[in-house]
């Protein structure tokens, strides 16, 4: 054999394969971020409205909430559900995953808001430990 022969490139012997399988890849990679840049925008417009606001302040001074998952309570994590606005009026269905050095728990929150004025059909507090509903909108529980 002869030296002077030259060994093709790595690009030149694999091509065939190398490109269906980058070009797979790329696809995959730009489709992942796409979706997870979605659900991030949706997540943060649900997670700044006034309603999760609202709630986060009832859960915060609730006596009852305290006392089962202790202070400082805050968010555990990416807020959920539905957040609509049609023509300055909007509804919120949100659910709120929260946290304390006690447990955890899930704050639900549905209302309809105008503005920053918001009426809420639903705040509760729904600690799986202790298998417990906390209704913040109980006239004991008010201190919005």
């Amino acid at each position: 054999m002869e030296e002077s022969a030259k060994k093709q490139s790595w690009w030149k012997r694999n091509w065939k394969w190398a490109l269906p399988v980058g070009g797979c890849l790329t696809m995959t990679v730009i489709i992942i971020v796409a979706v997870g840049s979605v659900a991030y925008g949706i997540a943060t417009v649900i997670g700044e409205s006034h309603a999760q606001e609202d709630a986060m302040k009832a859960v915060v001074v609730n006596k009852q909430v305290i006392t089962l998952l202790g202070e400082p309570i805050e968010a555990n994590g990416m807020t959920g559900g539905s957040f609509n606005t049609s023509n300055g009026h909007k509804t919120a269905n949100i659910t709120i995953p929260i946290k304390g050095p006690k447990g955890e728990a899930t704050l639900y929150v549905e209302g309809d808001g105008v503005g920053k004025l918001w009426t809420y059909s639903k705040m509760e507090v729904f600690i799986e430990s202790e298998d417990t509903i906390i209704n913040l909108l109980e006239a004991d529980n008010l201190d919005l």
